[in-house]
């Protein structure tokens, strides 16, 4: 059972007991997101600057990674695989 027939049961039951009926799916789906920002940003002010060292290493990592990747430039391709010799041509055979 999927999320819009879970909801449509229990919408037929509210209706069945005369209670209100249930939010929609995924209505508070906008303000969870905006709310786990806004956690995610608080934590960046409150949490000590020695604390976050492994975010900003890794950060430095993959910079450095990159400018690796374009001062070594492309990788170049492999070069063809060898042609393979083909098979001889049957000989014609005579039967008396």
């Amino acid at each position: 059972m999927d999320v819009t027939q879970q909801h449509m049961l229990d919408a037929y039951r509210a209706a069945q007991t005369g209670a209100g009926a249930p939010p929609l799916p995924a209505a508070g789906t906008v303000r969870t997101a905006r709310e786990i920002h806004q956690w995610h940003r608080f934590q960046a002010v409150v949490t000590d600057p020695a604390d976050r060292l492994p975010g900003r290493a890794r950060r430095a990592a993959r910079a450095v990674a990159a400018f690796l990747a374009g001062y070594l430039g492309p990788r170049r391709p492999l070069p063809p695989p060898a042609p393979t010799p083909a098979a001889p041509p049957p000989s014609p055979t005579t039967d008396h």
